[in-house]
């Protein structure tokens, strides 16, 4: 069943998405060649605390830390440890914050060093279809028209689009209804309404779309081994419109990028 949120709780879901998003903008601004995941997630599970909230995934289903860290053919669930990065990773970085009763959930893959075009358009890519999905989030769709938009936009350009792994509703729990999968057929799925928020993610391989675990229970990889992106915002419906309730600023900023990518899916300019 499908909750939806009041205006009032909306405003507390945003204050914990912001939480997230201010995260990642410090972790944008400390990732590098040389760094250890291990070392990154300490850093987070610090930075969420002093915000006044706890990590939403550090022991969530038994998940042993606060960030899930995925690099180079991982896709998600990636376990923080001691490997410094290397110069051409590209690693996923997915957080949670939960404050005020209600998760904030959200993730960006992060370049390091030099990385290969083919792998820099994979997650530009990406990027813009977690957009084209966010665009199709309307009172009146229904939950596979947000997929197939992602869904097309990703296949066009030969990637995987990633099956057994999909977004979700997103509120006092981490994991409500519906389940937001990157792919599908126009007209199929719950109906999309007022006052629900959700966690839109694609997770996008730039090979197959088929996947595998590891024996550790979390880790994700790609079937073929090669590289995956990972692009996740919160968004609302009010007034029948998307509206993100996180963002990139902070990751822009700390990475000295200039954007308006967001400005379309805002009813008022973003408070930082």
């Amino acid at each position: 069943m499908i909750i939806q949120k009041t205006r009032e709780e909306i405003e507390l879901m945003r204050e914990s998405a912001l939480i997230v998003s201010k995260t990642l903008g410090m972790i944008a601004s400390e990732i590098k060649e040389g760094v250890t995941t291990l070392y990154l997630d300490k850093r987070a599970e610090e930075f969420i605390r002093d915000h006044g909230a706890v990590p939403s995934f550090l022991g969530l289903y038994g998940f042993p830390n606060s960030l899930c860290m995925s690099p180079n053919s991982q896709v998600v669930h990636g376990i923080p440890n001691n490997k410094p990065l290397e110069s051409g990773d590209v690693i996923s970085v997915d957080c949670g914050a939960f404050k005020n009763g209600f998760h904030g959930d959200h993730a960006y893959s992060f370049e390091i060093g030099e990385v290969a075009p083919e792998t820099k358009k994979l997650l530009q890519v990406t990027k813009e279809s977690l957009y084209v999905g966010i665009r199709e989030l309307r009172a009146g769709n229904r939950v596979e028209d947000v997929g197939n938009a992602i869904q097309k936009y990703t296949e066009a350009h030969g990637y995987g689009v990633v099956r057994e792994l999909v977004g979700h509703g997103v509120g006092q729990k981490m994991h409500e209804d519906p389940e937001m999968p990157n792919y599908g057929k126009r007209g199929r799925g719950k109906l999309l309404i007022e006052g629900m928020v959700v966690a839109i993610e694609p997770m996008i391989n730039m090979g197959t779309k088929n996947i595998k675990q590891h024996k550790d229970g979390w880790t994700i990889t790609t079937a073929d081994g090669k590289p995956s992106a990972h692009f996740e915002h919160d968004v609302a419906i009010i007034d029948g419109k998307p509206e993100i309730l996180s963002t990139f600023y902070y990751i822009y900023k700390a990475l000295g990028i200039v954007s308006n990518e967001e400005d379309e899916f805002r009813k008022v300019p973003l408070v930082v």
